[in-house]
């Protein structure tokens, strides 16, 4: 093609009369001859859609040179590893889910197990350049009892030669195999520490094929596959520790494996932050032995340099399963209580709509009114309970743009609009017909919702509700399945024309504290 990019692409720019269609349904010469010459110079359109194209690398030669490189006698293993991650672009380990355990991650992840672990087997089914089986060794594991995986045959040659470098083995375990395709061979193992491909690109077919033997449910992402996998692999009373996306732990995706987890015996739940560099998203993870559930034993939730002990009831009792480890004791403890009170939740008692995506914001926004156009609120506009005044104007013909909401969205007698993009709730109640950009969602309860559009709007923005939406989901993106899942105790809300939260919080014998949390009143705490 032409213009180097996607059929959706274009189909994009159609929309936004970038181009001309003839009568045949093709694009018209005096169209593309415009739009080369005098939009893609200038707005630069082309590497907007193809950004992957920025970072690309010869892979086969960076392959040679590092194969050639390892053995060579004087060669470290270890900086190689790094210097082989530094080379990938972005868009092949984007697309590969390359991530490697940084070093010290890995240390305190798989920290020492109890027992003797001279005969002990471990694998790491996706090795990478070997951090993970580095520790191993490390920690006492024979070579010859360390298996890996790896699809990426220039990584697995970097561990083999880690492992001979720090053992003097050479170790014919470490295999260029796909683990989701070869596990049922590869045997059982004492000890599973893995780094598995986050958001690795799947066919949709192959997800659902492994998906199905895996009996994995709705949960089909690669860190999911990957934690059944292991499970598969794993001895009786084994030991498991996935580095996992912080995802994992809270969005619906994940809630089936969620649940098998929950079934096991959870010993750890970390936080290591972003550690990751160019990789917005944290790592965190989850160790388990390989045994049913004990519901009152403690698990470590390490944040931060700080841990406590929450007891595995108390995520069991979350809305999706989620795995909140942020969450501390008491606060649980307070979530438990509320959870265990009869409420509602928006879940098919709503309808939902995304704001408004132009295609083109400079083409078609403007900062002042004019004939035919209508203003249009951003995310950063809507405060709790107010909104700025307009400062942003588009044409009203909504034909003109790559994605709008239902009309029924707009004129709707009363709605809620709010901000996507926040770790706070921030909600507005409209009746005056008003238009958002997809900085901001809009939310139309039912009629039959026990509960008025206005007070809802003002329980959302409450500092309680924000307090439990963080203590649950801890999120900077107002998700609407999130949302669908918070309590709303709809009975002490009938008779309130505004939410007034000081007696919301006596009918639910809950007390705000001087530091902002929330705590059950001490003579109602069955949990203490």
């Amino acid at each position: 093609m032409l213009l180097g990019v996607c059929p959706a692409t274009v189909r994009n720019w159609i929309k936004t009369q970038y181009l001309t269609q003839d009568q045949n349904g093709g694009i018209t010469r005096a169209s593309l001859a415009r739009f080369q010459t005098q939009v893609l110079a200038r707005e630069k359109l082309t590497q907007r859609a193809n950004k992957s194209l920025k970072d690309t690398h010869d892979h086969a030669g960076l392959a040679a040179r590092l194969l050639a490189e390892i053995n060579r006698p004087a060669a470290l293993p270890d900086r190689l590893g790094m210097a082989y991650e530094g080379a990938l672009s972005d868009s092949f380990r984007n697309r590969e889910g390359i991530y490697y355990t940084p070093v010290n991650v890995a240390r305190d992840l798989f920290s020492a197990p109890a027992g003797d672990i001279q005969n002990a087997s471990f694998c790491d089914p996706c090795c990478g350049s070997g951090n993970f089986i580095a520790r191993a060794l490390e920690l006492g594991f024979q070579p010859k009892n360390i298996h890996g995986y790896d699809i990426d045959p220039v990584a697995a040659e970097i561990t083999k030669a880690r492992i001979y470098k720090l053992s003097g083995y050479q170790s014919p375990h470490i295999k260029v195999t796909d683990f989701l395709k070869t596990w049922p061979a590869c045997g059982r193992f004492d000890f599973i520490y893995t780094n598995p491909p986050w958001g690795k690109k799947i066919a949709r077919q192959t997800r659902a094929e492994t998906g199905s033997r895996l009996q994995a449910g709705g949960s089909i992402d690669t860190c999911s596959l990957f934690f059944l996998a292991c499970l598969q692999c794993l001895k009786k009373n084994g030991g498991l520790g996935l580095l996992l996306p912080a995802s994992f732990f809270n969005i619906a995706v994940f809630e089936e494996t969620r649940i098998k987890a929950l079934r096991l015996s959870i010993e750890r739940l970390i936080d290591y932050g972003k550690v990751f560099k160019g990789l917005v998203t944290k790592a965190q993870a989850i160790v388990l032995k390989n045994r049913p559930s004990d519901t009152y034993s403690g698990i470590s939730c390490e944040i931060a340099g700080s841990a406590y002990q929450r007891s595995q009831a108390s995520f069991a009792s979350n809305p999706k399963s989620i795995l909140n480890l942020y969450c501390d004791d008491q606060s649980a403890n307070t979530l438990q209580h509320l959870l265990s009170l009869p409420y509602d939740t928006l879940k098919d008692r709503a309808a939902w709509g995304l704001g408004i995506v132009t295609g083109n914001n400079k083409k078609f926004i403007r900062s002042t009114p004019a004939k035919g156009h209508i203003p249009v609120y951003r995310g950063a506009d809507i405060l709790p309970g107010n909104l700025k005044p307009a400062s942003n104007f588009i044409p009203s013909d909504m034909g003109l743009y790559q994605q709008v909401a239902p009309v029924r969205f707009y004129e709707a007698k009363e709605k809620l609009i709010y901000r996507f993009i926040s770790s706070r709730l921030v909600f507005f109640y409209d009746d005056q017909q008003r238009h958002v950009l997809n900085s901001a969602n809009m939310l139309m309860p039912h009629k039959d919702f026990p509960v008025a559009t206005k007070t809802l709007a003002a329980f959302l923005n409450s500092d309680f509700i924000n307090w439990v939406f963080a203590k649950l989901f801890n999120t900077h993106k107002i998700l609407r399945g999130d949302l669908e899942s918070l309590p709303i105790h709809s009975r002490l809300l009938v008779n309130m024309s505004d939410f007034d939260e000081a007696r919301y919080l006596e009918k639910l014998d809950i007390e705000k504290h001087k530091n902002g949390a929330y705590r059950i009143k001490e003579e109602n705490n069955q949990f203490i």
